[in-house]
Order: structure tokens, then sequence, then C-alpha cells
């Protein structure tokens, strides 16, 4: 394996150098929302950060993270939602309590009424007549006192159910990529921790992490808008090229990861090299000069499961024969390789470059 000629392009260094010039503290949520912030995949999230000036506290940062990043303050969403269920299950109990003091009332009526029906001899028409008058009247007001129980039992049943799914929208917005609806990095990673629930006998399968050459050029020419419509157009083939068994996601800008539940390395270029020239036929039009900017290339670095040792070893592979290939000039596909790992007729990289 080449050391790359500059270490400093990779973004998890620029971060953790970032955090530590800014004395911003080493945090999983911070790492994130820096992360993002250098990534640009989010414009208003950077120009946010960057109003926060040199000095971020972790107030300020932790107010800007439950904003863009608010699973990492899933705490407070919690206790926002036990609030609100115990609120109303506690008006549901007095609801409760009420109806029962109302039946036993009426059950006191309906016994005066009885006593004096069953009553041996001669009845007494009058008090009668008044017990039957007040049970009528009784009757008619648990009858709305009813109507009313089942609106309010109705509409507290639909409250809750409502609050439910807001739990549920907020659990599975986690793992998803807000503007292609694939997986996002945090669906990946729990899924490559899922490769070596068994170290000693990971899951047969392959990582594929792909960028889109000069992407950062093409988005400032595109455009927000274009470009928005131009990575959910990318998004889509991926989608379709992987199809229901492997696992799409976006990562970022115009990063993708690929995990194909299979460790042939043929069958992997085989679709790695459809993603790309799906993509070269894809049409992107300059939203200044209204003209097509031309066929786009795509870069990937691939690894296979057997390779690395752990979760992080398989990213990191694959991001290392990524950044190879686009040293190479972009437009190339890279196979990771490392003679610890691999048979011996493997080479220690073993590259795939295509003209677009």
């Amino acid at each position: 394996m080449q050391p790359l000629k500059n270490p400093a392009s990779s973004i998890a260094l620029r971060v953790a150098t970032a955090m530590h010039q800014m004395g911003i503290d080493g945090l999983p949520r911070n790492y994130e929302l820096v992360y993002e912030a250098y990534s640009g995949s989010n414009p208003d999230l950077v120009r946010d950060f960057i109003a926060l000036g040199k000095n971020k506290t972790q107030e300020a940062l932790d107010e800007l993270g439950r904003k863009y990043l608010p699973h990492h303050h899933e705490e407070g969403l919690l206790a926002q939602q036990n609030g609100k269920v115990r609120a109303e299950m506690s008006s549901f109990i007095s609801l409760l309590n009420e109806e029962k003091i109302s039946l036993s009332d009426y059950g006191r009526l309906i016994g005066n009424a009885s006593k004096v029906i069953l009553t041996d001899g001669e009845i007494d028409h009058a008090e009668l007549g008044q017990s039957i008058q007040a049970l009528k009247v009784a009757t008619e007001k648990r009858a709305s006192e009813n109507s009313n129980v089942v609106r309010t039992v109705v509409g507290k049943t639909a409250a809750l159910a409502d609050m439910q799914r807001q739990a549920e929208d907020a659990e599975t917005a986690k793992f998803v990529d807000p503007l292609t609806g694939l997986g996002s990095r945090r669906a990946f990673n729990k899924a490559l921790a899922k490769v070596y629930v068994n170290p000693e006998m990971p899951v047969l399968c392959g990582l594929a992490v792909g960028e889109i050459d000069d992407y950062a050029r093409l988005a400032e020419q595109m455009g927000p808008a274009v470009g928005d419509r131009f990575l959910k157009q990318v998004a889509k083939v991926v989608e379709a090229v992987a199809g229901t068994e492997d696992l799409a996601c976006r990562f970022d800008g115009g990063r993708f990861g690929l995990l194909f539940y299979t460790s042939d390395q043929d069958e992997i270029s085989r679709i790695i090299e459809l993603v790309r020239s799906k993509l070269r036929a894809t049409a992107v039009v300059n939203s200044g000069s209204g003209r097509a900017t031309g066929q786009i290339g795509m870069s990937f670095g691939i690894c296979l499961s057997p390779q690395a040792p752990n979760a992080f070893d398989f990213m990191s592979f694959a991001e290392k024969a990524l950044a190879t290939s686009k040293a190479a000039g972009g437009n190339t596909v890279t196979i990771y390789s490392d003679g610890s790992y691999v048979p011996k007729d493997w080479l220690i990289y073993k590259k795939e470059v295509r003209p677009a």
C-alpha cells in the first residue's frame, strides 16, 4: 500500500485538525457536527457553523446539533415525548375517575328508584313520579356524558398514536439521508458492525466507497437546485443497481457507499461498472449556461471483508483504495489488497481504469 501523497486531503484528518485548533472537545456528537460542516453537504449547517465565530462553546455546538443532528440529542426528545405522554395519561386517568364518580351517582339513583318501585303495599305515585323523573334526567345525562367520554377517549388515543408515530419517524430519520432517501452514514456504520459480530468469521461481503469526480466544481456550476436533483438522479442509479439485497447509502456531498453481501470480486466489479456506465449516460445541465457539462465520472475504492479484521479497517481500506483512484486522475476503480489478508496471487493494488 503506497502512502498517500497528501494525507491532509482526508476530510477525517481535516476535521480532527480543525477541532483541535478550535478547542472543540473530541466528543462523537462534536465530530459529526464538524464533519458535516466541513463536508459542505448542508449549506445551512455550514452557514450557521461559521456564524458561531472562532470561540465555539459546547452549549452553542449542542444547540446547533439539536437543529441539524437531533439523533445525538435523543434524551431531550425522549423527555419531551415522555412529558406529553405523561400529560395525556394523567388527563385520561382524571377522566376515568370522573366517570367512576358519575357512575356511582347514577347507581344510587337507580337504587332509590328500585326501592320505591319494589316497596310492599300501596305505591306513592307522587314519590314514584319523582323517582322516575330523576332517573330519566340522570339517564339522559349519562347518555350525554358517555358520548363525551367516547369522543375524548378517541381523541386521546389519536394523540398518543400521533406521538408514537413521531417517535418512530425520529428513529427512522437517524438512518436515512434526507436528500436522496438512501441510507445515511449512520445506517452504513450500523450495517458494517453487523458484518463483524463474530470477528473470527465475518460475513462474506464487499464494500465500495464511490465519489463523483470533481464534485465540488460540478456542484458550483450546477447551483443548489440542479445539484440536488443531480444527486437524486445518482442515488436512483445507485439504488436501482444495488437492488434490495444490498445496501446503498449516501455519506455526504458526492460520496456514496455500497455494501454487497457477496465477496465475489468479479460480481462486485460488474455492479460498480454498471453504476459508472449509467452515470456517464446521465445528463447534467449547467444552471448558468443551460448547457450539458459532459460525461460525469465516478471513482471507487473496493475492499472485501476477508481483507479487514474489523469494521473500522474495512471502511478505512476502502477509503484508501478510493484515495488511490482519485490520485490516479479519477474515473478509476481500485480494489484494495494486502498480502496478510488475501491469497498470495493478489497484487497490492489491482486497478481497473476505463475511459469515460
